[in-house]
């Protein structure tokens, strides 16, 4: 095959100005670099990013639709982002995709099962040979083929509120090397459960798997559990 006279751009390269620095400050928020209650400046936050002010009140309207951040009157704009807060995301979100897990594997089919396992072999050498942003990939593609096997249509479309969150958290998380097993081996768990068809098991795991890991990402930033929300698995 003839090798193209121009490479193709790269896809990171094809977005906006305004959506990196929005990803940037939001995954600064969900790893902690600011505090509950931190007060943003604009102007100090345009000249860390070197960019001009327009873009990071782009972002900020962005950061304020998601709950992570909050503008009053007169004062200026806030961090709205507490250990409580992280984990009630978290939870909204087990609630969900542990129901759809337990649909998924009512409908396990051959094709659906050869498409997961093909997901855990990549996301197994990911794991160990990998980047962080190719991890955190894998680790995407494989909950939604998860949702698509599923095909809860309208419990997926509940979740596109938090997606941005989940990537954040997920890249805070997968930078400690022991979660990225730990993570894994709990991916592989749920897989083994929709192989067998056994949907209260794949339920149950999945549940699990992102409350204990929603657990480990508020030690992470917070240093502490959230105090006064109290949710065992």
């Amino acid at each position: 095959m003839l090798q193209p006279a121009v490479e193709p751009v790269a896809p990171h390269l094809l977005r906006s100005l305004r959506e990196h620095v929005h990803e940037r400050l939001r995954r600064a928020i969900v790893a902690g670099n600011f505090r509950d209650g931190e007060r943003l400046n604009e102007r100090h936050l345009a000249e860390m990013l070197g960019v001009s002010t327009t873009p990071v009140k782009d972002a900020i309207r962005k950061l304020e639709s998601e709950g992570l951040v909050r503008t009053e009157a007169r004062r200026g704009v806030f961090v709205e982002f507490s250990a409580r807060q992280a984990l009630e995301m978290a939870l909204g979100r087990a609630a969900i995709e542990s129901v759809m897990t337990h649909v998924a594997a009512n409908r396990m089919t051959d094709a659906a099962a050869a498409e997961l396992g093909r997901l855990i072999a990549v996301m197994e050498h990911a794991t160990l040979h990998g980047d962080l942003e190719e991890l955190v990939t894998r680790n995407e593609d494989y909950h939604r083929a998860i949702h698509r096997i599923s095909g809860c249509s309208y419990l997926e479309r509940r979740l596109d509120g938090q997606r941005m969150y989940d990537h954040a958290q997920r890249i805070s998380l997968h930078s400690a090397p022991a979660e990225r097993g730990q993570g894994f081996e709990e991916h592989r768990a749920i897989y083994e459960a929709l192989l067998a068809r056994e949907p209260a098991l794949a339920e149950l795991r999945m549940r699990r798997h992102i409350v204990r890991s929603a657990k480990a990402h508020v030690r992470l930033v917070f240093g502490a559990d959230a105090e006064g929300l109290d949710y065992d698995e």
